[in-house]
């Protein structure tokens, strides 16, 4: 998986729109857009707020490891943990 589309279901699961996660950065949209269709390069600041905001491993995101840092489970499985203890 490439670094925009690992951004890209991040945001997702956390039920974040681009906009949002634009503002959060912050960056416009349409810059934003680019990076996770891989057509431009966040900033080191950009990439630093990416990876705080949707809690990502660097080292994951830049593909060095296959696979995050004791990796949490996703919204939508936190969710369905919680639905499954009646929480």
């Amino acid at each position: 998986m490439k670094f925009g589309e690992k951004v890209r279901y991040a945001r997702e699961e956390r039920l974040m729109s681009q906009s949002e996660m634009a503002a959060a950065i912050p960056m416009n949209q349409s810059n934003y857009s680019k990076i996770e269709r891989g057509l431009q390069e966040p900033s080191l600041t950009q990439f630093k707020r990416i990876v705080q905001i949707l809690e990502l491993d660097a080292n994951f995101l830049l593909g060095i490891t296959d696979q995050q840092e004791d990796e949490p489970l996703s919204f939508s499985e936190q969710r369905r943990l919680a639905k499954l203890q009646g929480k």
